[in-house]
């Protein structure tokens, strides 16, 4: 038997359906945000939104996880709200975060852009399946606090 939805959110610990709701508003907003305003101007409002770390927090993978689940919920959340909605999760937790974005010219000579989120020396959301070694990563973002 297959579980509903609703009946995997309520069998998660408190903790883990608390990080998921906030994945899903956070992704949200990004998505939102970015629709209607500059990512300088999305990144620093979701920024605030990380208040200064107290307590039990998600770990990296649980972010990452979370944010994964959230996609599904959001429509059109691509990479980059992805990336803005880890990254603003990761800063809660006080850890040192990275905001990329790579570029890649396609055969057909489009320009592809791709955002991930470093924390700790290793990608947390964003990586890819044929990896990001092909991308030609821009330089880093300013620190969002700012």
């Amino acid at each position: 038997m297959r579980l509903r939805p609703l009946d995997r959110f309520l069998r998660l610990t408190p903790a883990d359906r608390l990080l998921l709701v906030q994945s899903v508003v956070l992704l949200g907003a990004a998505r939102l945000g970015l629709w209607l305003l500059p990512l300088t101007v999305v990144r620093r409002l979701l920024a605030r939104t990380a208040p200064t770390p107290s307590g039990a927090l998600a770990t990296p993978e649980r972010i990452a996880w979370a944010v994964a689940v959230a996609r599904r919920v959001v429509p059109r959340a691509s990479c980059l709200p992805q990336a803005l909605a880890a990254e603003a999760l990761l800063m809660r937790g006080g850890r040192r975060v990275e905001l990329r974005i790579g570029v890649v010219k396609t055969e057909r000579g489009r320009l592809v852009a791709h955002a991930w989120v470093e924390s700790g020396g290793r990608v947390v959301v964003g990586e890819l399946h044929e990896g990001l070694s092909r991308y030609t990563p821009l330089p880093p973002l300013p620190n969002a606090r700012r």
